[in-house]
Parts: C-alpha cells; sequence; structure tokens
C-alpha cells in the first residue's frame, strides 16, 4: 500500500484498536499469480508487538488450498472513508478521498480442529456478549459442531508486516482542516460522520 509519510501511522496499539474495532477484513492470496480473496471476520490477538489474525473459510471455497503452499497472504482493515469537496477549501485545489486503511501481511498456516473450535468459540463470545439471549458454541450438540467443523477451514497468519494509513487531511492548514470536518458533519451518512470524528480526536 502507498503511504505518504504524513498519512503514516505505526503506534502498534492504536493499530490493534483499529482492526479490532473494524475486524471484518479482506483475506488476499494468490493461486497462479492470481489474486484470490474473501471477505470475512477475523480475530487480532496482540502478542507483545506481535499480531496473531485468526478466521475460517468455508471448505468449498478454494481459497484455503493456497494456505498449504506457503504463500504470503494480505489481510486488509478498512475504516470509515468519505469524498472531500475541493470547494471546503479557501484556495484552488482538487476534490480527494480520506480513509483510514491497515494492511497486514504473513504467511497463513491451517488451524487443527482443537485451534478452530477454540478460534470460533473467540470469534462468537465477541459478538455474542453483550447479547440476550447469547449465542454460544458449547450449545452446539456434538452432532451438530462436528458438521459444522467439517465444512470450514480455520487459519492463523502471524504478522511480519503492517503497513498503516489514515489519511484524514493532515496536509491542509488548520482552517480547511476545521471547514473538511464541517462539511462532513453535514453530510448526512454514516461514514463521512465517522472520518469527521476520526479527524476532530486528532485536533
Amino acid at each position: 500500500m502507498y503511504v505518504p509519510k504524513r498519512f503514516k501511522v505505526t503506534d502498534t496499539k492504536e493499530i490493534w484498536e483499529f482492526v479490532h474495532q473494524h475486524s471484518f477484513a479482506t483475506l488476499v492470496t494468490t493461486e497462479n499469480n492470481i489474486p484470490v480473496a474473501t471477505h470475512l471476520p477475523v480475530m487480532v490477538n496482540k502478542q507483545a508487538d506481535d499480531f496473531l489474525i485468526t478466521g475460517h473459510v468455508a471448505y468449498a471455497n478454494p481459497q484455503w488450498k493456497t494456505f498449504e503452499k506457503g504463500a504470503d497472504a494480505l489481510v486488509i482493515f478498512q475504516g470509515p472513508h468519505a469524498y472531500v469537496s475541493s470547494t471546503w477549501y479557501s484556495h484552488e485545489n482538487v476534490p480527494t478521498w480520506n480513509y483510514q486503511a491497515v494492511h497486514m501481511y504473513g504467511t497463513p498456516r491451517i488451524l487443527e480442529k482443537d485451534e478452530l473450535k477454540e478460534s470460533l468459540k473467540i470469534l462468537s463470545d465477541k459478538y455474542e456478549k453483550h447479547r440476550d439471549p447469547s449465542f454460544s458454541m458449547e450449545n452446539f450438540t456434538p452432532k451438530l459442531l462436528e458438521a459444522q467443523l467439517k465444512a470450514i477451514v480455520g487459519f492463523e497468519v502471524r504478522v511480519t508486516e503492517i503497513q498503516a494509513a489514515y489519511k484524514l487531511s493532515q496536509n491542509r492548514n488548520e482552517a480547511d482542516y476545521k471547514s473538511v470536518i464541517k462539511h462532513l458533519k453535514e453530510e448526512g451518512d454514516f461514514d463521512s460522520r465517522q472520518v469527521a470524528e476520526q479527524m476532530e480526536k486528532r485536533l
């Protein structure tokens, strides 16, 4: 990912919080030099400064076979994004797009059965813990659980490289920066408001 210096994010705590919040990711691998992608929820675990990504794909999805070949994977995490009109500036310029994105690279390995079960429990608990009633892996009958496990392939990616970009008008003067925030709030859509909130945090 092309990341201009002024938009680069290197703080591991900030990156972990971002990928934890925006954990519906895009997993990209290659098959015969052709990119293959799956959109899926993942869990990102932080151990010291290391990141581990776990998730699963359907057994019917042939992308899992690329894991066996030891090729690197790219996991993309996308945050809010919004169009920025050049009419919001105090001088002539061009329109642009503000966004937040994190790319993580590493080599996938296929999870063993017990690892997959634990991965599924952690993933479901994350999204169910605040619900009443809530779903739990422990409520599965053994027969149904076995059937479900045979229908998916779990994976883990130990992250070897991170590229993080927050393009949030950092290259604008204070007046134009505040103008962008104001106009994004007036746009009325969720992403625009989210981008405005992220920009306000950096004032």
